[in-house]
């Protein structure tokens, strides 16, 4: 009997020692596989060249008497995957006329290690210290993008982290063409992509320092809450938009 007692005592303890080394294993291989995911973003983030696609970037549409240049600023500016493709296209017979060029946003959203693509345009000189809103016809997917409107100042990853980012949804329906008026007014301040409260002067907007404007598919709403699958997606997906003209708005033209 006692014989018996002490080999399962001895049992015991191996399968006790055996579940811990189990358990140090998993353990290692979670730590192992989370070190290389956040190297590869490194990595990736190190190797994303924002200054080429600053270069790169492509003339499309009509704003305040000037051509806008467009490029692309994605997720790998943080190590994720996520990839814009930007394209302008003609609305007319006439392929010389810019000012009927449309931008066709459209790209691959990746949601592992990231899960935003955006576009940006600098504004020359600023919008009109009279402008009370921005006329927007597009034709979407489906999907809820956000538009983007911020001083021009650059950090690692957008817009200074010291100046908010002035966003408001763009909810789209598939193949359907729409028109949004967003008042300056009820645009959403935020910063390192969550909303700020607006009773300071520095959360005041003001026109004429609206130096860059830009459209956002991201997992994040302009309000901060999470973009429904519905209206974002899961995993891997494509998406696309076309803008189809910008305009500024006055009080008298809103009425």
């Amino acid at each position: 009997a006692v014989h018996l007692l002490t080999l399962s005592l001895h049992s015991h303890q191996s399968n006790s020692c055996y579940r811990k080394q189990m358990k140090t294993v998993a353990y290692n291989q979670i730590l192992l596989l989370v070190l290389l995911i956040t190297m590869g973003q490194v990595i990736r983030a190190a190797r994303y060249d924002r200054g080429a696609n600053e270069r790169n970037a492509i003339p499309s549409l009509k704003f305040l008497g000037h051509t806008t240049n467009w490029h692309r600023l994605d997720d790998g500016v943080m190590g994720g995957q996520s990839e814009t493709t930007l394209h302008h296209h003609s609305s007319s017979s006439s392929d010389d006329n810019t000012n009927e060029l449309e931008l066709h946003f459209t790209g691959q959203i990746n949601t592992q290690g990231g899960g935003f693509c955006s576009i940006r345009s600098p504004i020359e000189g600023g919008l009109p210290p009279n402008t009370a809103a921005i006329r927007i016809c597009y034709v979407g997917d489906g999907k809820t993008y956000k538009v983007l409107f911020s001083d021009g100042n650059k950090s690692t990853f957008g817009p200074s982290r010291r100046s908010p980012s002035w966003q408001s949804d763009l909810p789209t329906k598939r193949g359907v063409e729409g028109t949004a008026i967003i008042r300056l007014g009820n645009l959403i301040p935020s910063l390192q992509g969550g909303p700020i409260k607006t009773d300071t002067d520095d959360a005041k907007l003001d026109p004429v320092g609206v130096k860059d404007m830009g459209f956002m598919l991201s997992l994040k709403l302009s309000s901060g809450e999470s973009n429904p699958v519905e209206t974002y997606g899961s995993g891997i997906f494509p998406f696309s938009l076309r803008i189809r003209s910008i305009e500024t708005l006055t009080v008298d033209e809103l009425d």
